[in-house]
């Protein structure tokens, strides 16, 4: 819609559906949804290592003693937020384990990784 002069209604302070109403009509909505449950949060935009801190930490944390209930060979790890040596072996066992690079880094792919698995450990579980 650049080339349309969308850019310019922003630049006047339109927001998004005003600049849609503009050149779709006025019968024009949003609809919002409920949150969707069960869905694992996306990664941060930042790689988790040793000393970092906060609560994409310890969501990691949790998806990985999870992940652990069903891979016994991933230790199990103290769900305080922080980053440590407990925490980046446990990860590191997780990246042997799902064929990814052992660093012990929680980056974009092993991110995703770790909420895959998780999903689906835990949708097993509710199954049983």
């Amino acid at each position: 819609m650049t080339q349309w002069g969308s850019k310019s209604l922003g630049d006047q302070g339109r927001n998004a559906i005003e600049i849609i109403r503009h050149f779709y009509g006025q019968d024009m909505y949003l609809e919002t949804a409920p949150r969707v449950s069960g869905v694992p949060t996306s990664w941060g935009g930042v790689n988790l290592q040793v000393g970092s801190t906060g609560e994409d930490v310890r969501i990691i944390q949790q998806q990985l003693n999870a992940v652990s209930q069903n891979f016994p060979a991933i230790p199990r790890v103290r769900v305080d937020g922080v980053f440590g040596e407990q925490t980046r072996d446990a990860v590191a066992t997780f990246q042997e384990v799902f064929n990814l690079p052992p660093n012990g880094i929680v980056d974009y792919p092993t991110w995703y990784r770790i909420s895959d698995i998780y999903v689906a450990v835990t949708r097993i579980a509710e199954l049983m």
